[in-house]
C-alpha cells in the first residue's frame, strides 16, 4: 500500500470515526407529534423502447416543509411504502416518511418497475440500472409537481446502488445523497459470497419468489437480535401483501456484475452509512469507495448495533437523527 492510499483510508476512518462521535453525542431533533400528515398517490410515467411504463408514488407532508424534499428509494426484495411507510399503531418511528414530514421535510418514495403497485408487465430482470431510470422518473415528477428542482435521496441496499447511479448521471437534481448499507466491488461480503452460489437459478428468471421466511432472513442473516420481531412481523404482513415475487436483476447485478458504481463521478455531497454488522457491505469495500468520492463534503458512519436494515432496526432513532443531520446541514460559507 502506497502512502496516498493509506493516507486516504486513515481519513476515511478518521472521518467516520468523529461522525460517529459527534452524533452520538447530540440530541436528535423530535418531530412535531401535532402536525397533521396529508398522503396521497401519484404516478409517473418512465419512457422505454417498448413502451411507457407507470411508476407508483407515494407523498407524505405536511404544511410545516421548509427542510427540503427527500426522496426514498427501496431495495431488492420488497417495495416502497412497507420500507417508508409501515403503520403500527403506537410506534410512529415505523414510518420513515411520517417522522421525516413531522421533522419538516416534504417525503416521497417510488416503487421501482416489477415491485409493488407499479408496472410489471415488461420481461425484464430490472437492474440497478433500470432502477436508476426509476428514480430519474420520479426526481423529474418532483421537480415538475413540487417545485423542488433537486432531491435530498436516500437508498438503502440495492436502493443505494439505484440512487447512487442516478446521482452519478444527474448531479445537477441531486442536493445530498446518503446511500445506506451499499456494496461498491463486494470484496470481503459474506452474503453476496453466499448469493453468487445461486447465480443460475437468477439468470433462468425474471423475478423470484419471496415468502415470509425470506423476509424474516433479512433481519436475521447477519447478526439476529438487531431488529424488534414484532416489526418485522408487520413488515412481512406489508411486503406480502404487495408481491409474492420480485425481479432478480438487482441480485444478479451485485452478485456478478460490481462495480456499478464510479464514486469518482458522484460528485454530490455524500453520506455513507454501514450497519456495524451488515454481511453485505464490508468496511473495507466502503473505505475505498469512500476515500474516491470527490466532493469533500462527505461522510463515513458505522452504525453499532445495526446490520443490514438500518431503518427497520432497534437503534432506528440513531439512523434517523444521522440522516436528519446530514440532510439539514448548512452548506459552507467558505470552500477555498
Amino acid at each position: 500500500m502506497n502512502y496516498r492510499r493509506s493516507f486516504l483510508l486513515q481519513g476515511a476512518c478518521t472521518a467516520a470515526g468523529l461522525a460517529a462521535a459527534r452524533a452520538l453525542a447530540q440530541p436528535a431533533e423530535q418531530p412535531s407529534r401535532g402536525a397533521l400528515i396529508r398522503g396521497s398517490e401519484h404516478w409517473t410515467t418512465k419512457k422505454t423502447d417498448a413502451g411507457d411504463v407507470r411508476l407508483f408514488m407515494w407523498h407524505k407532508g405536511t404544511d410545516d416543509m421548509r427542510k427540503g424534499t427527500i426522496l426514498f428509494v427501496h431495495g431488492s426484495s420488497v417495495s416502497a411504502t412497507p420500507v417508508f411507510d409501515l403503520q403500527i399503531p403506537g410506534k410512529p418511528e415505523a414510518s420513515t416518511m411520517d417522522w421525516f414530514a413531522r421533522l419538516g421535510y416534504d417525503t416521497w418514495c417510488v416503487d421501482c418497475e416489477g415491485y409493488g403497485r407499479s408496472d410489471k408487465w415488461r420481461p425484464v430482470n430490472a437492474d440497478v440500472s433500470c432502477g436508476a431510470d426509476d428514480v430519474a422518473a420520479a426526481a423529474e415528477y418532483i421537480a415538475k409537481n413540487a417545485n423542488s428542482p433537486k432531491v435530498l435521496l436516500y437508498g438503502s441496499s440495492s436502493g443505494a446502488l439505484r440512487a447512487g447511479l442516478f446521482a452519478q448521471r444527474h448531479p445537477e437534481r441531486v442536493q445530498r445523497v446518503a446511500l445506506d448499507a451499499l456494496v461498491w466491488t463486494g470484496e470481503g461480503s459474506p452474503t453476496l459470497e453466499q448469493r453468487r452460489k445461486r447465480l443460475p437459478q437468477y439468470r433462468a428468471s425474471n423475478r423470484r419468489p419471496i415468502d415470509r421466511d425470506f423476509v424474516r432472513s433479512i433481519f436475521t442473516r447477519d447478526h439476529p437480535g438487531t431488529s424488534d420481531l414484532t416489526v418485522v412481523e408487520a413488515f412481512a404482513d406489508a411486503v406480502l401483501a404487495l408481491d409474492t415475487s420480485v425481479p432478480t436483476g438487482t441480485y444478479i447485478d451485485m452478485s456478478a456484475n460490481l462495480p456499478v458504481l464510479d464514486p469518482e463521478r458522484i460528485t454530490v455531497p455524500t453520506l455513507i452509512l454501514r450497519g456495524q454488522w451488515d454481511g453485505i457491505a464490508s468496511f473495507q469495500d466502503l473505505s475505498n469507495f469512500f476515500a474516491k468520492l470527490p466532493n469533500p463534503d462527505k461522510q463515513f458512519i458505522v452504525m453499532p448495533g445495526i446490520a443490514h436494515t438500518s431503518t427497520r432496526s432497534k437503534n432506528w432513532r440513531l439512523v434517523y437523527h444521522l440522516l436528519d443531520s446530514y440532510f439539514s446541514q448548512p452548506a459552507p460559507v467558505y470552500t477555498g
